[in-house]
């Protein structure tokens, strides 16, 4: 079999590896599938996703279809069953080695950010981690640009013509926007973070039409140096940030009292009925809460139905990983908070004085 990453034309196609654990398909393999079908669109491709576990893992792979996904190949290997770096590492690069995909794109989880590097490395090509934004055809990305930069978009002379996959991803902590390229080598590679590209809607049509294939599992026992004896779960609360319909997440406002500020955002959050507490930067860097419940370019995207702003600055950053939010709710003593400029509703007060008649208001409201 040959393979060299610098051909560059031998390679096609817009690929997803697709995680799954325990039998069940992740949320983020739904949103990168509806990603890669704008993708393949625009580069008149196919979107394949690339599906490995063990025994019957191939019963969930037409879901992936109902997203977007043309075809689905499936690597099924009681091996493949619990993840390990240098198994999944092994399949995938002999199954890309064979069909050459143009963009590989997996998602940033634990899993991701672990086996995207390995395998980038050993197909000699580059990857892009941790993106926010993904862009193939040149006009969308300048629009991009356009409406989520600074740069005078005008006075740039850009090559209109370039296909390569336009990769973007915060940098120095969220105060920058970087977009990397890899014109020399295939495929492109890319470990997107969770929550934020958007699912479509599922379509049981497609979901029929996608094709399933078998690839035949290569063991190759030289390389095969771990093997998983026992999982053991941690018995701890997850913060389910991405997934939750109601966020209220909370600033450097509640510095003047943080437990009592906390409790607040808690109090609300359970008003509304299965609401999450979330935070900004400077609240996870001042240790009043863990990293878990961080919102912003360095931390989760979310895209709930109602955003509760309490006492934050409205930093850009912050602003990236929740301005699409259906309703943005702002409250903050500082009437210039920038906050308010992302705002469907804006209250300038007192949080701790402002919060406790919201939770009443909303009580009030759900036993009416």
């Amino acid at each position: 079999m040959s393979y060299s990453s610098a051909d560059i034309n031998e390679f096609r196609d817009i690929w997803v590896f697709c995680e799954q654990r325990a039998g069940k398909l992740m949320n983020t393999d739904f949103e990168l599938i509806s990603e890669g079908r704008k993708l393949a669109d625009e580069r008149n491709a196919r979107l394949v996703g690339i599906l490995l576990g063990g025994k019957g893992v191939a019963g969930i792979a037409k879901e992936l279809g109902g997203y977007g996904a043309d075809k689905v190949i499936v690597c099924e290997d009681p091996m493949l069953d619990v993840y390990t770096t240098d198994a999944y590492t092994d399949v995938i690069c002999d199954v890309v080695m064979e069909k050459k995909p143009e963009v590989l794109l997996i998602g940033a989880s634990n899993i991701g950010r672990d086996l995207g590097p390995r395998v980038a490395a050993r197909l000699h090509t580059g990857l892009t981690a941790d993106c926010t934004h993904l862009d193939i055809d040149m006009e969308k990305y300048v629009s991009f640009l356009r409406e989520s930069s600074t740069i005078d978009v005008d006075a740039v002379k850009f090559k209109m013509e370039d296909t390569n996959l336009k990769m973007t991803r915060p940098a120095f902590g969220g105060h920058l926007m970087a977009t990397i390229i890899c014109p020399r080598f295939r495929p492109c590679m890319s470990t997107v973070r969770p929550g934020v590209m958007k699912k479509a809607a599922f379509d049981q049509t497609k979901a029929d039409a996608c094709e399933i294939g078998q690839y035949p599992v290569r063991r190759n026992a030289d390389r095969l140096r771990t093997r998983v004896l026992e999982v053991v779960k941690e018995s701890k609360k997850l913060v389910d940030l991405i997934g939750a319909d109601i966020v209220v997440a909370v600033g450097r406002g509640i510095s003047k009292d943080v437990n009592k500020g906390i409790q607040l955002a808690e109090e609300l959050a359970d008003a509304f009925g299965g609401g999450v507490v979330g935070a900004s930067r400077a609240v996870i860097d001042a240790g009043w809460m863990t990293s878990d419940h961080q919102v912003g370019q360095t931390g989760k995207t979310v895209h709930p139905r109602i955003y509760v702003a309490l006492g934050i600055s409205g930093a850009i950053q912050h602003k990236a990983g929740m301005q699409d939010s259906e309703l943005i709710i702002a409250v903050d003593s500082n009437e210039t908070s920038g906050m308010f400029e992302v705002a469907d509703y804006g209250i300038a007060g007192d949080l701790f004085e402002v919060v406790p008649l919201m939770i009443e208001a909303v009580k009030a409201a759900k036993a009416f």
